[in-house]
């Protein structure tokens, strides 16, 4: 589903991401964990194509097709959903409109009409219920006076609604006390299929207490410096980032 290979990027003239390679399937989890600095956000931005970031080198394929050059909304059309680490509050605007209009552009690109309304009405009263979500949540304006946990919560409550085809979580769990961790948890686990993947970058092993991994990458300085199973993160968990620092200087 997604193959990158040798990429290179950078922000500001700043090189972050130094000749990462990675391939997610279809059915996939894969986690990337790293320290602070080491190019997990870089590598999200760069593969939904956030426009602050260069790529200098390498390529980025999506279902067999190179997405270099495609616009965020473009890739998000394909099927490639980013969750923000800090999403943004719009005033004025419903969490049902913001669905609503997503879900009809995404449409529009494929050349399909509009989604009928009692179809969009049954689909956001099974994905809320599956997600238990109250109905006044959807409501009110995006994001505007919530909390972390119902941030985090909505931006899955849009990733069940769009259903990507890759659904990549960047820091989800950032800031997430235990009860909000597992209803965004268990959410993301309803929605995982034979027929999509999912990239959660991550600091800490608890999320993937709650979303098990079947690959786990370390990035270091830009690059994957170690991949593994899920007890990788784990290992993590227990002797922290150094001892990777120490087997790359041995």
């Amino acid at each position: 589903m997604l193959k990158i290979n040798n990429l290179h990027a950078s922000i500001n003239d700043k090189a972050i991401l130094k000749g990462i390679n990675l391939e997610v399937k279809a059915g996939e989890v894969h986690a990337i964990m790293g320290p602070n600095g080491s190019g997990k956000s870089t590598l999200a931005s760069v593969i939904a194509g956030k426009d602050e970031y260069e790529m200098t080198e390498g390529e980025i394929l999506f279902e067999n097709e190179n997405i270099n050059e495609l616009s965020p909304e473009e890739r998000a059309h394909k099927g490639v959903f980013l969750s923000f680490q800090y999403p943004v509050e719009i005033p004025g605007v419903s969490v049902t409109n913001f669905i609503r209009t997503a879900i009809n552009e995404t449409r529009k690109a494929k050349g399909l009409p509009d989604m009928p309304a009692n179809e969009m009405l049954k689909m956001i009263r099974e994905k809320s219920e599956m997600l238990e979500i109250d109905r006044k949540f959807l409501s009110r304006s995006l994001n505007e006076g919530f909390s972390g946990g119902e941030k985090k919560r909505n931006e899955i409550f849009q990733l069940a609604m769009l259903e990507p085809k890759l659904a990549i979580l960047d820091e989800t769990d950032s800031g997430l006390d235990i009860d909000a961790l597992r209803i965004v948890a268990s959410g993301v686990n309803k929605i995982k299929s034979e027929d999509n993947a999912v990239i959660i970058i991550t600091h800490y092993q608890r999320l993937l207490d709650h979303i098990v991994p079947d690959f786990v990458h370390v990035l270091h300085e830009g690059r994957i410096v170690k991949s593994g199973g899920k007890e990788l993160a784990h290992e993590l968990e227990e002797k922290g980032y150094d001892w990777i620092k120490e087997e790359l200087n041995a």
